[in-house]
């Protein structure tokens, strides 16, 4: 939009500022021109309140930003003293991971192939909002003690190993575990045993927790996809470090928290706006989804607790699932090898050195981007290289995997989480053609469970991902290591979790 474009002050082929007053740093737009033009005035606008808010001290927009809940779906927003719930969002650590196998291309080029293995997935993940393992024959088991175990403790080898997880996988996470503020699980705990004793809660925690293992609606997904490693020396030397196989299947997913994420953070904002009111304090900007808490407060404390516990439910959901969909493999491909290239997340805030400074960033759709070298990956396989950025596009055109290089720092060490909506799930509806959605996707040779392709999670309904690459690559944030060309796609067409 030409107003969008007439609020900021360009500063680089990618990158430009929004001014918001004399009083506050601007905040730093990531974005080629082609990409500034699908910013519209609201997204500005939440990208302003949120710069306003108390105790921020910084606010990067990323190219896939679009209207979110409080703050802009694709912004990074920096605090050394506040944490905000709506920055986070409903779907508390929605992620992304990808699995390799040592399938090659050409075994899975067959339809009847692909619909094997499709049909093997949904015998074992659940997709669908409020969906879990009771609707499938072959998932696992999850009662009331182990989903405990995995809301306070995450990735631990004693959760590992009863869900018959790789515990390996746990060193291929940007977070295998969360705690609470004091460091410790017991915090958690003590937390979740409290939330037990509540009338009805325990039925409906157990509820949640047998959503372990599944999908939710909207955008998340699984895809099995087309490994094409960047013929760069340097990018594929890369992309091999990182287990990527040319040539090979690998599976992409994309999900979060389910339903004990969005419990836990809608009590947290009903929690904080009861407080809010209690004490007569003004909601940023008038705006009820931007409530917030000092983090050493104790409403403050309390979120990141509820936050941790829904963000480890998020981690072993994603362990979970890869390890469901290799043994859905090893159905159609008995001899199948797997192994987990990276788990990383795109809805969370974590403690982190910005500027010299220790300080909360919340990332809201928005993904960690550490680079070689950076103190953050000290004692990970990813130390020297930066770990993977797994960047989902959409089933057309593909997704991508990148790794950081030091430039990330202008944009507090994040850059987008995928392509970024261009239009909202309603005018989806309303403006594009089921016929030319299902056509398109057929022409590109791209399956997937549904009888009709959901229109809002159409490729059209999102931003064009090659500008969106462009300008994260213009921009000097990251660059590309690999591509990913998809050849079937597991969904649901209800309504999203986030």
């Amino acid at each position: 939009m030409d107003t969008t474009n007439q609020m900021l002050t360009i500063t680089g082929e990618s990158t430009a500022e929004l001014n918001v007053g004399d009083t506050h740093s601007p905040i730093r737009v990531i974005g080629n021109n082609a990409i500034r033009q699908t910013f519209d005035d609201q997204t500005l606008t939440q990208a302003i309140n949120c710069r306003l808010a108390p105790g921020v001290s910084d606010v990067v927009l990323n190219p896939d930003a679009h209207v979110g809940y409080g703050a802009p779906v694709g912004c990074v927003m920096v605090s050394p003293t506040h944490v905000y719930p709506g920055p986070v969002g409903v779907d508390i650590k929605c992620s992304m991971s990808l699995l390799q196998t040592n399938v090659p291309a050409d075994a899975i080029a067959e339809p009847t192939v692909r619909r094997k293995l499709i049909q093997a997935i949904g015998k074992r993940v659940p997709s669908g909002a409020g969906r879990g393992q009771r609707h499938v024959p072959k998932s696992r088991t999850v009662d009331g003690r182990l989903g405990f175990q995995v809301a306070t403790e995450g990735a631990s080898k004693n959760v590992l190993k009863k869900l018959g997880i790789p515990k390996d996988w746990a060193g291929r996470c940007e977070d295998a575990f969360h705690t609470a503020p004091d460091g410790s699980s017991d915090t958690l705990a003590a937390r979740l045993e409290w939330m037990g004793r509540k009338r009805d809660s325990l039925d409906r925690l157990e509820s949640k927790y047998r959503q372990l293992g599944s999908y939710g609606g909207g955008n998340h997904f699984g895809e099995a996809e087309i490994v094409h490693v960047d013929q760069d020396p340097e990018n594929r030397a890369i992309a091999e470090s990182f287990g990527l196989q040319h040539g090979h299947v690998a599976f992409l997913s994309h999900c979060g928290s389910r339903g004990l994420g969005h419990d836990l953070a809608m009590g947290q904002f009903g929690s904080m706006k009861s407080s809010f009111q209690k004490q007569g304090l003004a909601f940023p900007a008038g705006d009820s989804q931007l409530v917030y808490a000092e983090a050493d407060s104790e409403n403050g404390r309390l979120y990141l607790c509820d936050m941790a516990m829904g963000a480890n439910f998020a981690t072993v959901n994603h362990l979970l699932i890869n390890q469901l969909v290799l043994e859905a493999f090893r159905d159609v491909f008995p001899s199948v090898q797997g192994n987990l290239v990276y788990f990383i997340s795109h809805n969370i805030v974590r403690r982190e050195d910005v500027g010299g400074q220790t300080q909360w960033v919340h990332r809201k759709g928005a993904t960690r981007a550490f680079p070689a070298g950076h103190p953050g990956l000290a004692r990970t396989p990813f130390a020297e290289t930066g770990h993977p950025i797994l960047l989902p596009g959409n089933p057309r055109d593909g997704s991508s995997v990148m790794v950081a290089k030091p430039g990330a720092s202008h944009s507090a060490f994040s850059v987008n989480h995928g392509a970024g909506r261009r239009m909202s799930r309603t005018k989806a509806k309303k403006m594009l053609s089921q016929y030319t959605i299902d056509n398109n996707l057929t022409e590109h040779d791209v399956m997937s469970n549904c009888r009709q392709y959901p229109l809002d999670e159409a490729p059209d309904a999102y931003k064009d991902f090659a500008e969106v690459l462009a300008s994260v690559k213009q921009a000097g944030l990251a660059t590309e290591v690999a591509r990913l060309q998809a050849k079937f796609v597991i969904k649901d067409g209800a309504p999203a979790d986030d």
